[in-house]
């Protein structure tokens, strides 16, 4: 097939870019309704508190993601994540294997939740740099400011952890 004469809207690179935004796009939707789980599950009001913004935070990524489909062209689809799945899997884990009331199921929530930032934080920046090779100026900057968002989710879990949950989890 010749891709020379396609538009970047026909070829390959693009379809696997708006493939993975539907991946990505599960998995916000997911991670949204799960973060009340782990806001419930946490010790902490602190942990809580965070749990809680970064839901809100979710729901403007969805729209956020729902705005690149639209300036794509494309109809906004979710596309099972296998990968967020897992992660929520192994969060209702640590919730299960850990009791109630306690810091070790804090750090172990702050850890989960990490777990997913990271990847959240590997796919962001990934379709970032895909967007800005497609000169997709507007769907960059969008990209942009959610990887910037879960950068400092990441951030803020870590200082929970270390200013005072893993020292607790530790005495327990």
């Amino acid at each position: 097939m010749d891709n020379k004469n396609k538009g970047m809207e026909d070829s390959e690179f693009h379809e696997f870019f708006v493939d993975e935004l539907k991946d990505i796009y599960w998995a916000e939707q997911h991670l949204a309704k799960a973060l009340p789980k782990l806001q419930k599950a946490s010790t902490s009001k602190e942990l809580a508190m965070a749990f809680e913004k970064h839901a809100r935070e979710t729901q403007e990524q969805i729209k956020k993601v729902e705005k690149v489909f639209e300036i794509l062209g494309e109809k906004a689809e979710a596309k099972k994540c296998d990968a967020m799945e897992g992660l929520l899997k192994e969060a209702d884990s640590i919730i299960d294997d850990t009791d109630k009331d306690t810091f070790t199921r804090d750090a172990g929530l702050i850890l989960a939740a990490q777990k997913a930032e990271h990847y959240e934080i590997a796919t962001y920046g990934t379709l970032r740099i895909f967007a800005r090779h497609m000169k997709h100026k507007e769907v960059e900057r969008l990209l942009e400011e959610i990887l910037q968002n879960e950068k400092d989710t990441d951030v803020s879990l870590t200082k929970i952890a270390e200013d005072s949950v893993n020292e607790k989890a530790a005495k327990e």
